[in-house]
């Protein structure tokens, strides 16, 4: 227990040290956080050995794996916040349109790139990999987008459209993989299972949908019972708890498997309950200050995770590359058709498809079904999402800083703001505040 403590404790200071280096530099505080954690993980400071360093092994890591599981329910959750019907009417068509598209979009991209590759070098790939990586590309990671938006509070037309984009990048990401990994073992074993396919994927959906529905429902009537906000906020914090434990459960009704994805049924909990109770706004506010220190934990261990083994592996560079590149303009030019096919702003066009580029959480998932569900051919999917998720999640953030940045949605700061900071710096120095 006490290591655990003591790994948290390091985490988060380790984190928050290293965005006062990258704050000099202008750089989102995400990629200070992965950083930190791949210095601290253990192919850096970890690897020393030296006991509160660092994450020494894989292992201790997994110790902290119920905070990254914590933390996603609560980045779905206040990713459901912007799925308010007031909003929605203005942006619901474009969202679902460039939604859907734009992951369709890098699937080909990919499939292709990757199916080219194949004929090249059919020792290194085969083409029931290329498919599935294909699927894999669908996923945003809605963690880092959220987390850069919330830093440098961007507001616009552009920021309101990317979150709905990036949630329903899940719903569209599970089908695709699904159908996609389904026809990919079919190629291998030569039998066709259309439960696995088609049934057990739409399930997973519908099921996580009503589930979040009613645990939403249910929170806006339990909070009719206080009045105090802190109580209010207490019950808010427990329900996303509650969801997130009830969407690991899984079971089988004969050979249909039934199972939930946490992210979306923690976003529906947050649509349902946005829309449902009159305080939501002030207790997602409260939420998210209380959540802080826990994202910033949550991208240190991420950053601690990654895999700097994989450069190891030429074969596993030169295809990681190709498929970074392919699903860069993938996602990039079907959010640029799409956005344009539903007449949105030239910003949008031009900056939307940059900032659709990190990838983690979700695309890690399917590589671990694919490692888990298919040993002989898992291995290598799994070596290039990890070798992708390196790059896009170091690099993910600063581009969409600079696409929101661009567009005019991350505001510089001004120069009253820069006089007030100064002067309240330049007082605690001197002692002026004490005398006040």
């Amino acid at each position: 227990m006490s290591s655990t403590l003591l790994s948290v404790s390091i985490a988060l200071v380790a984190g928050l040290l290293m965005t006062r280096i990258f704050k000099r530099i202008h750089l989102p505080s995400v990629t200070a956080y992965l950083i930190a954690g791949v210095l601290i993980g253990p192919y850096c400071l970890g690897a020393l050995n030296i006991p509160g360093l660092g994450f020494n092994n894989h292992e201790a890591l997994s110790m902290l794996a119920l905070i990254s599981e914590v933390a996603l329910a609560f980045i779905a959750f206040s990713i459901g916040n912007e799925f308010r019907l007031d909003e929605l009417k203005k942006t619901g068509k474009q969202a679902l349109v460039i939604g859907i598209f734009q992951a369709l979009v890098a699937t080909l991209f990919v499939d292709l790139a990757l199916l080219a590759l194949h004929l090249m070098m059919p020792d290194k790939i085969t083409a029931a990999q290329a498919i599935t990586l294909g699927a894999i590309a669908t996923a945003t990671a809605p963690a880092a987008t959220l987390m850069v938006v919330r830093q440098f509070k961007a507001k616009g037309p552009l920021t309101s459209l990317l979150l709905p984009i990036v949630a329903l990048d899940d719903a569209v990401g599970l089908i695709v993989f699904a159908v996609s990994f389904g026809i990919a073992k079919t190629m291998v074993s030569g039998s066709i299972d259309m439960i696995s396919i088609i049934v057990n994927p739409l399930i997973e959906i519908v099921a996580s949908l009503v589930l979040g529905a009613i645990m939403g429902w249910v929170l806006t009537q339990l909070e009719k019972l206080f009045n105090s906000n802190t109580n209010r906020l207490n019950l808010t914090i427990g329900a996303v708890f509650l969801t997130a434990s009830l969407a690991m459960l899984e079971f089988h009704i004969g050979p249909v498997h039934v199972s939930f994805s946490s992210l979306l049924t923690c976003m529906m909990l947050g649509t349902v309950f946005c829309n449902t109770c009159s305080l939501s706004h002030d207790l997602m506010a409260g939420a998210d200050k209380w959540t802080s220190p826990l994202f910033a934990v949550f991208f240190v261990i991420s950053g601690a995770e990654l895999e700097l083994g994989v450069f190891a592996d030429w074969a596993i560079v030169v295809i990681g590359v190709i498929y970074i590149i392919a699903r860069s303009l993938g996602k990039y030019t079907g959010t640029l058709v799409s956005a344009k096919a539903t007449k949105c702003s030239p910003e949008i066009c031009k900056y939307l498809g940059i900032t659709l580029l990190p990838q983690a959480g979700v695309a890690l998932g399917m590589c671990s079904i694919a490692a888990t569900q298919w040993p002989e051919q898992g291995a290598l999917i799994r070596n290039i999402t990890l070798f992708a998720v390196l790059i896009y999640e170091l690099f993910g953030p600063m581009f969409t800083k600079m696409a929101l940045t661009a567009a005019g949605e991350i505001k510089p700061m001004s120069d009253d703001v820069k006089q007030r900071r100064q002067t309240k710096l330049e007082d605690a120095k001197s002692g002026k505040h004490l005398e006040k």
